[in-house]
């Protein structure tokens, strides 16, 4: 048995193929999904005596109370001050490429007159506190902290609440350097459906947010999904795709690695290789089986090569192109001499990946852009998270006197053909000729 499917898009059988590689069940877990409810309801009835008694039961770790699960600004300084050099150094690079990339999203207040004297516009604002989930305990993502952080703080955010858990009392010294560099205001070592419900319905210790950021494990996800509408929350991600188009001017094993990259996540990652070069799809394949016995997730990347990956033969660049806006990836990577050609006919993707020394692992930690990002075909109508998504737009209206008299004809007009008279009367109160003589000096 092969270690990755060949599909070739000239054969009969292909679109039934593709659909089938695509095809990924997104449905709730049930199990998951009620347990998730059961938490969330007790936490809003209970508030930090939950968050306690859910943090024994599921991390091992038991607290008199939740100043206990606090960590205080003198710890989140100290991780960053131990930390090593390098890696420090690593840390402070990424994040301000990260913070340079996301000043150039912010949005802003703008107004316009018309000729009457009309106003109108749109005011930009912060939103007030957000929370941020990153895994913790052995896990560590400081990459995503910061990716969550930072643009909720170019964004202007007044507070950002971090919640991390530490499984058995194991905190991650660099996920707490992270939240020093980024600014964190309050941090608590908590997580799974507990955390997000905190957030949520607010504790005696933990205030409501509006908005809730950040990965995590299934129970996060379905908490999550439940609590939306009580806040914001920045999207359901589904697993780690990569989609490389490429022209066989990239060496092979760098391609091969890049497929690695995504398929190590877990699984049910994907990644697939579009190239119009079968000799290439070849040195592609040899690359995957040589280097795949030197990679310490090799079991994992060997069961998602097998599930959901492959490398298609298409008939051109063009049809490449075509198939990446039907597949609408997470990554995609435009591993060609010429990737300017090509952009304009890409529609469908979360981040693009521009020439072959462009690789997806750049994006995942140090490049600027997010890499919060679609997945699932979500790319055909949601975008990366951004300084955006922590802000909120308000429409102003201010309308003259001569205005009121021209745009109350017509909302008059609309309003009686509605059925909706007072909607109608407010408009025509305003028109001079309805007022009496006191109320137009």
């Amino acid at each position: 048995m092969s270690l990755i499917r060949r599909l070739v898009a000239a054969a009969p059988d292909f679109p039934a193929a593709l659909d089938a590689l695509l095809r990924f069940d997104t449905d709730d877990d049930s199990t998951v999904d009620q347990a998730a409810a059961a938490i969330l309801a007790d936490v809003k009835v209970r508030g930090d005596a939950a968050v306690l008694e859910y943090t024994e039961r599921f991390d091992q770790v038991r607290a008199g109370s939740m100043a206990e699960l606090e960590i205080l600004q003198p710890e989140l300084a100290q991780a960053l001050a131990s930390l090593p050099a390098v890696q420090r150094a690593a840390l402070e690079t990424a994040a301000a490429r990260i913070q340079a990339y996301h000043e150039h999203q912010r949005l802003v207040s703008w107004r316009y007159s018309e000729s009457d004297g009309t106003e109108l516009g749109q005011q930009v604002t912060a939103l007030e506190r957000v929370g941020l989930y990153v895994p913790g305990g052995k896990a560590a993502y400081p990459s995503s902290l910061l990716m969550n952080a930072l643009p909720a703080r170019v964004a202007g955010v007044a507070e950002i609440v971090l919640v991390s858990p530490s499984p058995r009392g194991i905190r991650n010294p660099l996920v707490l350097a992270a939240a020093a560099l980024a600014g964190v205001d309050r941090v608590f070592a908590i997580g799974g459906a507990q955390a997000v419900g905190a957030l949520a319905y607010g504790t005696r210790s933990i205030p409501a947010v509006d908005k809730i950021v950040g990965p995590g494990n299934a129970y996060v996800a379905a908490a999550k999904r439940r609590v939306f509408g009580v806040v914001g929350i920045d999207m359901i991600a589904g697993p780690s795709e990569i989609l490389v188009i490429a022209d066989a001017s990239t060496d092979p094993d760098w391609v091969a690695m890049d497929l690695f990259s995504q398929a190590e996540h877990d699984e049910v990652s994907q990644a697939i290789l579009l190239c119009p070069d079968r000799a290439y799809l070849d040195a592609v394949e040899e690359a995957l089986v040589r280097r795949l016995p030197t990679l310490p997730r090799q079991e994992i990347i060997r069961a998602s090569l097998a599930n959901r990956c492959a490398l298609i033969e298409v008939g051109s660049l063009g049809q490449a192109c075509e198939l990446a806006n039907r597949i609408a990836p997470e990554h995609l990577e435009l591993s060609v001499l010429d990737p300017e050609a090509l952009l304009p006919q890409i529609h469908n993707a979360g981040a693009i990946f521009m020439g072959a020394y462009s690789s997806e692992a750049l994006g995942d930690y140090c490049a600027g852009p997010n890499h919060v990002l679609p997945t699932a075909r979500t790319a055909r109508f949601s975008s990366p998270l951004g300084v955006y998504d922590f802000q909120k737009r308000s429409s102003i209206i201010k309308v003259s006197r001569a205005g009121a008299q021209t745009m109350g004809r017509v909302a008059r007009e609309l309003a009686m053909g509605e059925g909706l008279a007072a909607h109608a009367g407010s408009a025509a109160l305003r028109l001079e000729e309805s007022a009496p003589p006191a109320a137009r000096l």
